[in-house]
């Protein structure tokens, strides 16, 4: 183990008996329980597999049409044959609100995949090769981190076409700069550790030593950074849907609900209430499952 950064490079030699390899393998697993069945794991597990299955139904067709308009039943309470209600054109809120978490959790997918990707890359090249490469991606983010990150996505959504595909660019680009962050300062550290010096000086190359070694060491942390960007890449979507430049409609989208519902609040106030609260369930859920792994995959707090 390196006593640089307390982190054990991946591959080394398990050092103790083969009983303390069990004990060592059984703590771990004692913290990843302690870490969920806390109150805040708990519920944040159950928030997010809530929203994953109703997106999931919507997704599989197995709510009714999101988009089936019917004037007649406009404006009807929650009952048992429109369970979240019917809004100002008939349709149903239930099956609204399952696609519109549907479609957030599908831009929140694609766009952190995408800034994860670009920005851990620029992040890690930055901090272990340092020089030029370290100085062009520290002015590209602080450039990037000098203009609001809701302003520059809505910049950036109004520019392009209006779909989802553009408003998942639009949130990457924003949140490419908050990993390139994130992954720079593991990998400027790492750089220096005991193993990672031993494995260049053993002739392998710095790429390969990058790849085997610096990356995977680093994994928690990204893990943690990519559960708590969803909830704000959900959170981002809705407010750019919910200013007009987000998911076009008929597509539904939680920030459009919310801001069509503003109207009627007093006469339907279910059509306000039952997105607005998807909206912060979704969001509260995964910040409290980053929090949960963050007690157990981040290195920087104590076990």
């Amino acid at each position: 183990m390196s006593a640089d950064t307390g982190i054990e490079p991946p591959g080394a030699p398990a050092e103790g008996t083969a009983s303390e390899v069990a004990v060592g393998s059984s703590a771990r697993g004692r913290a990843w329980r302690a870490a969920f069945f806390t109150p805040s794991g708990v519920v944040g597990s159950l928030l997010v597999l809530g929203v994953l299955v109703l997106a999931a139904l919507a997704t599989l067709g197995l709510t009714p049409s999101a988009t089936d308009q019917d004037v007649s039943r406009s404006l009807l309470g929650p009952s048992g044959t429109s369970w979240f209600g019917t809004d100002q054109f008939g349709r149903d809120v239930y099956a609204r609100v399952a696609a519109g978490l549907a479609g957030s959790l599908r831009v929140a997918v694609v766009s952190v995949a995408v800034s994860g990707v670009i920005g851990v890359a620029l992040g890690v090249v930055a901090g272990y090769y340092r020089g030029v490469a370290d100085r062009l991606v520290g002015i590209l983010t602080n450039v990037l981190f000098a203009f609001p990150s809701l302003l520059l996505a809505l910049a950036l959504a109004a520019t392009l076409e209006r779909s989802w595909v553009t408003v998942s660019i639009a949130i990457a680009v924003v949140y490419v700069p908050i990993f390139a962050r994130v992954a720079r300062a593991p990998a400027l550290a790492l750089r220096s550790a005991e193993y990672v010096v031993a494995a260049t000086a053993i002739g392998r190359s710095r790429l390969s030593t990058l790849v085997e070694h610096v990356v995977p060491n680093m994994a928690g942390l990204l893990v943690v950074q990519t559960t708590l960007s969803l909830s704000w890449a959900i959170l981002t979507e809705a407010s750019l849907s919910f200013l007009g430049f987000g998911t076009p409609p008929p597509a539904p989208s939680l920030g459009g609900m919310v801001y069509e519902a503003q109207t009627l609040a007093v006469v339907a106030p279910w059509m306000l209430a039952f997105p607005g609260v998807a909206l912060v369930l979704a969001v509260v859920g995964l910040n409290l499952v980053g929090d949960a792994l963050r007690s157990v995959l981040d290195p920087r707090r104590e076990r």
